[in-house]
């Protein structure tokens, strides 16, 4: 059996946006259920597009995910370089090998030339205005051209591309593992370029030429490159490798959340949610883009919710270790239709892997907010106010957000309550329940409610009709965890200074 070996192959022209991790983690999953080599190849040949940092940020977003690269950029390995930049003297050897068996040619066609020639096509009414088998024959290359002429061309160093000599009215199979075989007439494909007038190989020469160096087995990447498979098996062919041909698998698009187009950063920002593994600041403008993980959501979560933006187990299961993923994962169960990027069920997710934490490790993410804010706080308390806001949370940084009232008092109260419910009942409610409270020892959340309820009784109020009032004395807001719970981390002291500060400042909301 051929040993499993699967390549991620970014280009640095700016920060990896979240469908790269997905085709990353697809062949990650598959490399590892096999037993087999995960490999991180940067193919920076167009350089006019090359963004600085943009690799440290695919290496840096690969491994916050627990992504591990065995083999290319960053690691080393037997197929070093692994930069494209880095390889240019192998594709200009096997670009000449195509030229020799007359399976590629010069192309020295000017840009106004080509131009001219798709004018030309528009004007005779073809839907096909590109560069190939029905038009080669009227443009200036090696194929019209004497070999007198080219050799002149070549020597006088005028500009030219190397462009592979696509086969007429040929059908050309796509054997692809999610949409099954695919035929396309060669007459649809163009005469694609292999080489650019710098030297620098296409994407088209340059994968192939990797892939079958470096062994690759599988080749999982996005449906944006199907179009071009068909070229591909060619190349294939023509370079006699077919044989050593990796299995293909083209996965389906990430779709907007309306499901109405694919998914763009644009989008992202306008529904107010990040689209990059990590914060991302555009060297050009200077703009910051927040990542998945400084917006909150941990590792773990985000690789469960992008697993099953294709992919599904055939179970029920939807919450699965990375360990689990790789155990249940086949690229035979990824869908051919496009999938909602759906950011809710990413942040359900992430509620999940949080509500599992243990309690000491989301007193670590309180601990790491209290100390920027310059507050103390015993382990006892911690402990406590984790256990009233761990199933209210969806981020880490909600335990602060959301229990910042335990640790600051309100200076402020939520007007809505206080112009519905605060009046003369709640404010003698508020007196004598701190005045009974002042004395305990401690104050539980029994005695609390216990303390709270009698009051109450005794002045004949009903104490559903106060309740909310009472809330908004204590914690500035309307609505929040469990009440009595609250009273019992605050203190006796502290929930008497805060109701003394509500009964100052709203005397004159009382009619």
């Amino acid at each position: 059996m051929r040993e499993v070996r699967v390549r991620f192959a970014p280009s640095p022209t700016g920060a990896l946006h979240i469908g790269g991790v997905r085709t990353a983690l697809y062949n990650y999953l598959l490399a590892r259920q096999n037993k087999g080599t995960m490999i991180l190849r940067i193919e920076d040949t167009d350089q006019g597009r090359y963004v600085p940092g943009a690799e440290e940020y695919i290496l840096k977003s690969l491994a916050w995910v627990g992504i591990k690269i065995d083999e290319g950029v960053g690691v080393g390995g037997p197929h070093a370089p692994y930069r494209q930049s880095e390889r240019k003297p192998l594709y200009q050897e096997y670009a000449q090998k195509l030229i020799n068996d007359g399976l590629a040619y010069y192309a020295f066609d000017t840009e106004q030339e080509l131009e001219a020639m798709r004018e030309r096509l528009k004007n005779a009414g073809s839907d096909n205005q590109q560069y190939g088998s029905a038009n080669r024959h009227e443009m200036r290359n090696s194929l019209t051209l004497s070999k007198e002429e080219v050799d002149t061309l070549l020597s006088s160093q005028t500009p030219y591309v190397i462009r592979l000599k696509v086969p007429a009215n040929e059908e050309v199979k796509v054997k692809d593992l999610i949409r099954g075989e695919v035929i396309v007439n060669s007459s649809e494909v163009d005469d694609k370029v292999l080489m650019k007038s710098d030297g620098m190989p296409t994407y088209h020469l340059a994968n192939v030429v990797d892939d079958y160096l470096m062994k690759i087995s599988h080749v999982i990447r996005g449906e944006e490159w199907l179009p071009s498979a068909p070229l591909h098996v060619l190349l294939y062919r023509f370079l006699g490798w077919e044989k050593e041909m990796p299995h293909f698998a083209h996965l389906p698009l990430l779709l907007k959340p309306s499901g109405n187009g694919k998914l763009s950063k644009r989008d992202a920002d306008q529904m107010g949610f990040p689209i990059f593994p990590l914060d991302w600041t555009d060297p050009k403008t200077n703009e910051l883009a927040k990542g998945f993980k400084e917006s909150g959501y941990l590792p773990d979560a985000l690789i469960n919710f992008l697993a099953f933006l294709g992919w599904n187990p055939g179970t029920t299961q939807e919450l699965f270790s990375m360990q689990q993923l790789i155990e249940a994962f086949s690229i035979e169960r990824i869908g051919k239709a496009g999938t909602k990027f759906d950011i809710l069920k990413a942040q359900w997710f992430n509620q999940q892997y949080l509500r599992s934490k243990t309690d000491d490790e989301l007193v670590a993410y309180l601990s790491e907010s209290l100390q920027k804010e310059g507050i103390e706080c015993t382990e006892e308390k911690a402990k406590k106010v984790i256990s009233i806001l761990k199933e209210r949370i969806t981020f880490p940084q909600d335990i602060w957000e959301q229990g910042r009232f335990l640790f600051q008092a309100p200076t402020t109260f939520d007007e809505q309550v206080v112009n519905k419910k605060w009046n003369d009942d709640v404010v003698k409610v508020l007196t004598t329940f701190s005045t009974a409270i002042q004395d305990f020892s401690s104050l539980t959340a029994e005695t609390a409610k216990s303390t709270l309820e009698k009051t109450a009784a005794d002045l004949g109020i009903k104490i559903g009709s106060i309740m909310q009032a009472v809330r908004v004395s204590i914690t500035g807001a309307g609505s929040g965890p469990d009440l009595m719970m609250t009273m019992e981390i605050l203190g006796n002291k502290e929930v008497i200074s805060r109701i003394n500060y509500a009964l100052t400042t709203l005397k004159v909301k009382v009619a």
